[in-house]
């Protein structure tokens, strides 16, 4: 390996599927997409590769839009690194892109924003094709009162209800900016109709914050779930958070329907 000064800063925006990774974080003893991408650059590049993502996705989480940057002394024109490394990757791991970025840029302190995407399968039966990439919900969702719920979630808050224990933020202040839900039973029925059974029947949840807590967004989906089958009245959200109460907040839903699809800098 070469210890040449590190003169050019290279951002890849990457998509993955989560499912055979332990997340995004390099750890001992596991396999995580910083480590097989960091691997690939080091080959190209034969330089030790120092990889920083925007977020560390937890294990099974995907994701359509990670960012990450690396320091290099290669040549390499910079829309070629995505190509090259391409070559090198496993199937479930793709670099949309790669460009030349300012030497002060970081993917992780640099970022202003994300957008979260949560999938959730909502039949009667598990989907065979989706098992690893929606959470299975067997009983119909009130897909209206999740839209009223969603709607609390906007603005400036202090979210200690909906973050999981573990997290070394030092505020648990965040900001959102848009929520959105979208339901293949638009109208909130209480039914499975046939025409639903014939397409893929996906509820979502879409979220755009200046920042998310450790688990957040899973616990926010997992709130609008029991908002969705009665357990939880859409007005209540506004005292759980204020509460500051955890166990007010839904349970925390599963990795696999969680995406990130967006990082805004």
């Amino acid at each position: 390996m070469c210890s040449l000064t590190l003169t050019r800063n290279i951002k890849l925006t990457i998509e993955y599927d989560g499912t055979a990774y332990h997340g995004w974080q390099s750890q001992k003893n596991t396999v995580a997409v910083q480590d097989v991408i960091s691997s690939a650059i080091c080959r190209l590049t034969d330089e030790k590769c120092s990889l920083t993502g925007s977020s560390r996705t937890d294990r099974g989480v995907h994701a359509f839009g990670q960012v990450a940057s690396f320091k290099t002394e290669s040549q390499i024109p910079a829309e070629r690194i995505a190509f090259a490394l391409n070559s090198m990757l496993p199937e479930d791991i793709v670099i949309k892109k790669s460009e030349e970025v300012d030497m002060d840029f970081h993917a992780r302190f640099c970022a202003k924003g994300k957008t979260y995407k949560y999938l959730i399968y909502n039949f009667i039966f598990p989907s065979a094709l989706l098992r690893y990439r929606a959470y299975h919900v067997s009983y119909p969702l009130d897909v209206e009162a999740m839209k009223q719920a969603s709607q609390y979630f906007l603005g400036t808050h202090d979210f200690f209800a909906f973050s999981a224990t573990g997290s070394s933020a030092k505020t648990t202040v965040r900001t959102i900016n848009s929520v959105s839900i979208r339901g293949s039973q638009g109208d909130g029925s209480h039914d499975f109709p046939m025409e639903v059974a014939r397409t893929v029947p996906l509820t979502s949840l879409e979220i755009s914050g200046d920042g998310f807590l450790y688990n957040m967004v899973r616990i926010i989906a997992g709130t609008l779930i029991e908002v969705g089958s009665g357990k939880i009245k859409p007005t209540d959200i506004a005292g759980i958070i204020d509460g500051r109460d955890r166990k007010k907040a839904g349970k925390t839903a599963p990795a696999h329907g969680l995406y990130l699809v967006e990082v805004n800098y």
